[in-house]
């Protein structure tokens, strides 16, 4: 590792009501891969968005290659060398590799737009990172793990040294995730200083050198990745140990309360059969694709299904849309919060209040303004959901706190069967423990749920049951107790031989 390419000293940064950043410093090497934690709300995201230049700090001081920085824009940080990877990908889905890597910097010959040179320039950016890909190729037909390699491959055509990757690996396979690190690790080899910023912790060891944690806006520390240990970390970013990771309690079944025969719903969703008892988690497993998403969809109404059965404790519900699902007893919180499970320009008030209008207004339709308030205040309460206002819009939350909005906007129901899709995709550990305390509280009131994750780890720490997918198909059903992350990974392949 070289030199300092980055020094933030004493770096203050507040909102309305917020006081996001309280004196931070922060520093990175060249050649030097840097994981930023903290818990959602510490202060992570606020830090690295001064640092590119999407927010402007309030006092303190930043240095680049030595140099005192006054202000930061998006301009000038990429004049500076510095690129950040979001975790939502910034992607223009109808133009091609090329043109979304040279977008706002297009490569012109004799004054007209050249294609040609800017799938020229793609292609020697490709070779440097052993990528292959057509240049031509529309970003929209790509899979998220080749649209963040598109993503790196923009932040180099800008000759940036400095990258910031936020959740890069969120929504990848472990094959994925095994050829973003290799190229991480060439770009630490070539004297890039990369931010690298995860809530899954277990992967920290295989390309990080040094760990800074943040917590409620305050620099914690920094150390050595070698010299601590996950259990060190953690304690570090909650300010407390968290003693049980997966806090799974056992509860005597009761009745069946969903049965689901023969759903079809395209090619990903084939022949399901499943069932659900009260006060039961069951978990659904497999790789990326394999119809898991499409089968709670499905279900849920969102998604038009072909042919198949849904009994609610032994009666048939007919569901060709949400609002049949949600009058059944059946809610859902999918995948994408910020597409399908939030209104972000609206308040967290009005996110809570909105799938629940039915019980809050009188016949007349008039919304019981005292009752709404109750509401709110109780979920927010529920699931420790940190913000100003409940008047604020849902898209100034952090991540981790959308996604409580996103399920607790439910809990006022009185639903008999919750479905979560990827329920703690991108927050952090102690917030994870509040879902799962949260699926948990569901359970003893003998709710059933069903879940999907792409975390092994999640689903055998979680599930009373494992329903394995491949291929649109449930391959496996399997108790907790005979389940291994080598036997469900063996069914999570078991393709149809065409």
């Amino acid at each position: 590792m070289g030199n300092y390419i980055v020094e933030m000293e004493n770096v203050y940064k507040g909102f309305p009501g917020v006081k996001a950043l309280d004196n931070v410093s922060f520093n990175l090497k060249s050649g030097e891969v840097l994981a930023l934690l903290g818990e959602n709300g510490a202060g992570k995201s606020t830090l690295m968005k001064i640092l590119s230049g999407v927010y402007t700090k309030d006092s303190g001081t930043i240095k680049i290659f030595g140099e005192v920085i006054e202000e930061i824009n998006p301009v000038k940080a990429q004049e500076l060398g510095i690129a950040i990877i979001h975790q939502e990908l910034n992607m223009c889905a109808h133009l091609t590799i090329a043109q979304n890597i040279f977008l706002g910097r297009e490569l012109t010959n004799k004054g007209m737009l050249s294609d040609k040179e800017m799938n020229k320039e793609a292609v020697k950016i490709f070779k440097r990172l052993n990528m292959d890909m057509d240049p031509e190729t529309l970003v929209g037909d790509l899979s998220v793990s080749k649209q963040q390699m598109v993503e790196i491959a923009k932040a180099l055509s800008t000759n940036a040294k400095i990258l910031i990757m936020d959740e890069p690996t969120s929504a990848l396979t472990s094959n994925e995730i095994e050829d973003l690190f290799t190229i991480i690790k060439k770009l630490k080899s070539e004297g890039h200083g990369i931010v690298y910023i995860s809530h899954r912790l277990e992967e920290l060891e295989y390309i990080i050198d040094r760990v800074m944690i943040l917590r409620d806006g305050q620099y914690i520390l920094s150390m050595d990745y070698k010299e601590t240990s996950l259990s060190e970390i953690i304690s570090y970013m909650v300010g407390r140990e968290i003693t049980e990771k997966f806090p799974r309690i056992k509860r005597n079944l009761g009745k069946k309360i969903l049965e689901v025969q023969n759903l079809n719903a395209g090619p990903h969703v084939r022949d399901i059969n499943l069932s659900l008892y009260e006060g039961e988690i069951v978990g659904i497993a497999g790789l990326m694709g394999a119809g898991r998403t499409e089968t709670t969809r499905a279900l849920f109404g969102a998604d038009f299904k072909e042919s198949g059965k849904v009994f609610i404790d032994g009666v048939e519900v007919k569901i060709d849309k949400p609002i049949d699902a949600i009058k059944a007893g059946i809610v859902l919180a999918p995948e994408d919060r910020k597409k399908d499970g939030l209104c972000t320009k609206l308040s967290i008030k009005d996110n809570i209040a909105l799938p629940n209008l039915d019980i809050l207004s009188s016949k007349l339709g008039i919304v019981n303004r005292r009752e709404e308030m109750d509401m709110t205040k109780k979920t927010i309460g529920d699931l420790d959901i940190r913000l100003a206002s409940v008047e604020d819009n849902a898209e100034g939350l952090s991540g981790g706190n959308q996604q409580k909005l996103t399920v607790g906007k439910w809990l006022a129901r009185d639903s008999r069967v919750v479905i979560f899709d990827e329920p703690t995709r991108g927050i952090d550990v102690a917030a994870k423990v509040e879902i799962y305390n949260l699926m948990n509280e569901l359970k003893n009131q003998g709710i059933g749920v069903l879940f999907v994750s792409s975390e092994m780890p999640e689903i055998l720490g979680m599930s009373d049951r494992i329903l394995v997918m491949a291929d649109g198909k449930i391959t496996k059903e399997l108790d907790v107790e005979d389940a291994t992350q080598d036997i469900i990974l063996e069914y999570a392949t078991k393709f149809d031989k065409k």
